[in-house]
């Protein structure tokens, strides 16, 4: 279907491709995968035409539709949210609109004279429309709205009073609903809860067309692909399998490689202690050429390279009392909405509470009440003795001081600190080299994320609060953090789509489960367990989305 032959790309001194290829095949789940500046996005660009290759050919045939979701989606305004998806979606979108200003046409008594001609190109849009399912559009597309976490008012609303992120979900509304051949994918989780990335999956799963994905969803990831492509050290290499698969595959074949180098390399040294010895020897002459010219016919192996992990030892944080926090009868609202009515829930040390619920159940409302950002209407919220919280929310991100660079940042939260420890410690968090003296107000979003994940963690407080902090990050991050956080001694109340984070780190489940127009509200379910052992008990990941 689409077919990258000998392809070399570069961007002045940076060299993405050399001389590569791969090709996507119909109805193939391919993830896309590779370091940050690998040129993933490149990919994507050159398969719609934004880009061409330096040298070799990039084959698309004509005949087929393409849908690319990116992170940049415009601007979006001044329709409603579901007149936008229908007007992204493609050619049915466009006879969609031109139908609906065609039968404004018609009932213009001003064009009446332009009758016949408006009446003929109605039927021929109308025919078009109906051959390609086009009365059903707005039933699918308030299906894929709805999956995506939208409630009817939001989709009757207008688009441009949404945030940033509801805006991407829109987005990616409008390329699913277009049913392109194939689907380019960057990023689609990103702005997603847990629910609709559940969604997401099964879409994906059933479609029958192609698609080429990045993600840094492991689980997403492992669930959809059949096939890993892999960019590194400027050519693409595919793994037939799930993410997984490609992980384990990937760390035999660099065992296998460094093997390789260290034979030859014994190899080498043998050869060259023979040509050194003999040099001077006539007879040994013949030997000594014919070994210097076989060294210079070798294909030298070369080691894999490996992303280089800067080991940090995050200090453990002062005891607080047995009792964290507690709230009695909250009750919290907005507007006519009533969030919590009566509720009562209890945090003690060390547990780790993840907590679960559809869009709009209140799971950020809580932890703003706890970490003392939002006030309930009524009732009491009391933290424990000897506590020191720590609050993420992505409003965190905000408080960055765009002026300074990442090094100065930390350097002015902990001046008492040197700067070894300091790069050590962004280097942790993955800023190596000249990233340290990036400014902040060019970082991406993961990055800010990561900048203020690095502060709190550096000198911890013993209760976290975070509000997804996963949005953004790569997976080599997300697992760093697992991993610092798996021995965090403190106490924990988060909010995470991200099921890798979720499975490591809760010993609690909190599931909120607020009435919708077909079931009416029940009581806040705690479960005094892991998140898997909820998984298996519940059957499901998330609330009210069975397995």
């Amino acid at each position: 279907m689409i077919y990258f032959s000998n392809v070399s790309k570069q961007y002045g001194t940076q060299i993405l491709f050399v001389e590569t290829g791969f090709q996507l095949n119909p109805g193939e789940k391919v993830g896309l995968v590779g370091p940050n500046g690998a040129g993933k996005t490149t990919v994507f660009r050159m398969i719609t035409g934004e880009e061409s290759p330096d040298e070799g050919d990039v084959t698309v045939p004509k005949r087929i539709s393409i849908g690319y979701y990116r992170q940049d989606i415009g601007e979006m305004s001044g329709r409603s949210v579901l007149d936008e998806a229908i007007a992204g979606s493609g050619n049915l979108g466009d006879l969609h609109h031109e139908l609906k200003d065609l039968e404004h046409a018609l009932a213009d008594p001003e064009r009446a004279d332009e009758m016949e001609a408006i009446l003929d190109r109605f039927g021929h849009v109308q025919d078009e429309y109906m051959r390609h399912g086009g009365y059903d559009l707005e039933s699918r597309a308030k299906e894929i709205l709805h999956g995506l976490g939208f409630e009817d008012e939001q989709i009757e609303g207008d688009v441009g009073a949404l945030s940033g992120g509801w805006k991407m979900r829109v987005g990616l509304a409008r390329i699913l609903l277009g049913r392109p051949d194939v689907l380019l994918m960057d990023e689609p989780t990103n702005h997603l809860d847990i629910e609709s990335i559940l969604w997401l999956e099964k879409f994906i799963q059933s479609y029958a067309g192609a698609v080429l994905m990045t993600c840094h969803d492991k689980d997403f990831m492992n669930r959809i692909v059949d096939r890993i492509l892999e960019i590194d050290t400027g050519e693409f290499t595919s793994y037939s399998g799930d993410y997984d698969f490609y992980v384990r595959e990937r760390a035999i074949a660099e065992a296998n490689r460094e093997a390789a180098y260290a034979r030859q390399q014994a190899m080498l040294a043998k050869e060259r202690r023979f040509i050194e010895r003999f040099a001077a020897h006539a007879a040994k002459a013949a030997q000594v050429q014919s070994r210097v010219k076989k060294l210079d016919k070798i294909e030298a192996v070369e080691l894999p390279r490996h992303r280089h992990v800067v080991e940090f030892r995050f200090r453990q944080p002062p005891r607080s009392g047995e009792d964290v926090a507690e709230l009695q009868g909250i009750r919290k609202g907005y507007g006519e909405k009533v969030i919590y009515d009566g509720f009562d829930f209890r945090i003690r040390r060390t547990e780790r509470w993840c907590v679960m619920g559809r869009n709009g159940a209140g799971k950020s409302t809580l932890l703003k009440m706890v970490a003392g950002a939002a006030k309930p209407d009524s009732g009491t919220v009391k933290l424990g003795a000897s506590m020191r919280m720590g609050y993420f929310a992505q409003q965190s991100l905000e408080l960055l001081d765009p002026s300074r660079t990442v090094f100065e940042q930390l350097q002015h939260d902990f001046p008492l600190e040197g700067q070894g420890v300091i790069k050590n410690l962004l280097g942790a968090f993955h800023f190596s080299g000249t990233d340290v003296d990036k400014p902040i107000r060019v970082l991406s979003g993961g990055e800010k994320s990561r900048l203020v994940l690095a502060g709190i963690l550096f000198d911890p407080p013993n209760f976290l609060v975070l509000d997804e902090p996963t949005n953004h990050l790569d997976l080599e991050t997300k697992e760093m953090l697992v991993g610092a956080l798996e021995n965090f001694e403190g106490t924990m109340l988060f909010v995470s789509h991200d099921r890798m984070f979720l499975r490591g780190l809760a010993n609690r489940v909190l599931e909120l489960r607020p009435g919708d127009g077909e079931h009416p509200a029940q009581p806040p379910f705690e479960y005094l367990g892991s998140y898997a052992e909820y998984v298996e008990r519940t059957g499901s990941e998330a609330s009210g989305v069975h397995q």
